[in-house]
């Protein structure tokens, strides 16, 4: 049995195939290896052999949970979406900008990429959060 550390190391280091088929469920919700793999194969051409041994090696790394109780087996998704996210955000802060949010913000925020509209957005959050002060908000 995995310990939790372990399995939120694993969930850290998923690979771009990994958080693909991951966006695939958190679309769908549970789904068979040939729907999974035909969902992707809207975007570009992956062989299911491809997608049912990533989704193998997901489960065995206890992101994916398999039912094999019908004999079409369905994959769920072990962790809520915004969890995942979470850990991975977190290792990226961590890994890219030393665990510096105001880094991360201030290279997003750079350039001519963010919108006056979206300017706008960022800085009625922050409003929130400081009236808030911290609680926890749904955006």
């Amino acid at each position: 049995m995995k310990s939790e550390h372990e399995s939120l190391n694993r969930k850290n280091e998923l690979t771009k195939g990994e958080i693909e088929i991951l966006q695939v469920f958190w679309k769908s919700g549970p789904s068979t290896v040939r729907q999974i793999n035909s969902c992707i194969n809207e975007v570009r051409e992956v062989n299911y052999t491809s997608t049912l041994k990533l989704m193998q090696i997901m489960a065995d790394k206890g992101i994916l949970r398999r039912d094999e109780s019908q004999m079409k087996h369905i994959y769920h998704v072990v962790e809520e979406e915004q969890k995942t996210k979470g850990h991975l955000l977190d290792n990226f802060l961590k890994t890219i900008y030393q665990g510096s949010a105001s880094k991360l913000i201030m290279q997003l925020l750079g350039g001519d990429k963010t919108s006056n509209e979206e300017l706008q957005s960022i800085k009625n959050i922050l409003s929130n959060l400081e009236k808030n002060k911290g609680e926890n908000l749904k955006w």
